[in-house]
C-alpha cells in the first residue's frame, strides 16, 4: 500500500509501479467513484479508432468474376475460412 500527499492544487502523484502496472502514461483517463468513504479509481481503455483500410486483405474470396460487397456474407465467409483450417 502506497501512502501519496494531496498537494496545494488538490493533485495526486500515482506511484511509479501502479503507473506502470496498469499501463498509466500521460493523458490516460482515469473514471473517479465514490464508495462510501472510499474512492474507487479505475483507468479507461479507450479503443483506438478503425478504418474500414484497416480489415483490408484479412478475408479473401477464390471465386471468379465479378462481386457485390451486398451479396457478400461475412459470417458465411469467416465459417468457411475456420473450415479451411480444420
Amino acid at each position: 500500500m502506497s501512502t501519496v500527499t494531496v498537494s496545494d492544487k488538490s493533485q495526486v502523484v500515482i506511484p511509479v509501479a501502479i503507473r506502470r502496472r496498469l499501463g498509466l502514461v500521460a493523458g490516460s483517463k482515469l473514471d473517479f467513484e465514490l464508495e462510501g468513504d472510499s474512492i474507487r479509481v479505475r483507468p479507461l481503455k479507450s479503443i483506438p479508432a478503425s478504418r474500414a483500410e484497416d480489415g483490408y486483405g484479412m478475408l479473401r474470396c477464390e471465386l471468379s468474376g465479378e462481386r457485390r460487397l451486398a451479396e457478400f456474407d461475412v459470417a458465411e465467409a469467416m465459417r468457411a475460412e475456420a473450415d479451411d483450417r480444420d
